[in-house]
């Protein structure tokens, strides 16, 4: 697919606020397909489809694909692409952060970098699950999301993606597979979801809150930040470290333990 020629005829520009830098390069998408390991059987979810550089390529081995792009124009060209009935694909108008996801087993998306947060979260607390996601992030935002206690990018990103996701980098791409080229590198990211911490987290929702409630007096230690609700289950030395000195495991344990 020739996209840079497609937007150019059609006279759509890239609109960097929203974080639209759309792949040129056939074969990332290609090789993200590859890695979430799409077969006949599987309904998957792409989020910010705009001209269908990935789309093309799910065409050729799902099941269903469901096209979510808020870009209206955009919207009308995924369209008249997969509007035919021989198409698999079905295109929803409208904002990822506001629709109500349909039934899915596996996302494979590049997604809108400014929204990037809002839209992770919003699978990792998907009650139904999100099964397995291959996205393309901008690699800071990838780096975040498997920091180690400690570090300089560790942080609630980084204990809510790991308490809920296996992560894994799988490459970086270079910015000349986008048009215009984004300021910065990107990579390709696999995310697992965690089937037995599904016990573990009851509410996912209040586990978000928790770590929030954390982190934003991250310089304090968890047993001043939280007082006196936790049980007396728990060791002393756990609650003397700060949340940026905390793995994942603990604070899954320590919201267990939390009144």
């Amino acid at each position: 697919m020739d996209v840079k020629n497609i937007l150019i005829e059609r006279g759509i520009r890239a609109t960097r606020s929203l974080g639209q830098y759309f792949l040129i390069d056939d074969r990332v998408p290609s090789r993200m397909v590859e890695y979430a390991g799409v077969e006949r059987g599987d309904v998957v979810l792409e989020i910010g489809a705009g001209v269908g550089s990935v789309t093309e390529k799910l065409e050729r081995k799902a099941r269903k694909v469901y096209a979510v792009e808020k870009d209206k124009e955009l919207c009308e060209l995924l369209r008249e692409r997969y509007g035919n009935k021989k198409s698999i694909t079905e295109v929803i108008v409208g904002d990822i952060m506001k629709i109500e996801l349909p039934e899915f087993d596996k996302i494979v998306a590049s997604i809108p970098f400014s929204i990037s947060s809002a839209i992770t979260y919003k699978l990792l607390l998907h009650n139904e699950g999100f099964g397995l996601a291959v996205l393309l992030y901008q690699r800071e935002f990838a780096q975040k999301m498997t920091a180690k206690p400690r570090s300089k990018l560790y942080g609630r990103l980084s204990v809510i993606s790991q308490a809920l996701a296996e992560i894994e980098i799988l490459e970086i791409v270079h910015r000349d597979a986008f048009y215009p080229p984004p300021p910065v590198k990107t990579a390709i990211v696999r995310l697992k979801e965690k089937e037995n911490n599904r016990g573990l987290i009851e509410d996912k929702n209040k586990f978000f809150v928790f770590v929030t409630t954390a982190f934003d007096q991250r310089r304090k230690k968890m047993s001043s930040i939280f007082k006196s609700r936790f049980s007396g289950s728990l060791g002393l030395a756990v609650l003397e470290k700060r949340p940026e000195e905390l793995s994942p495991e603990e604070f899954v344990k320590l919201a267990q333990e939390c009144h």
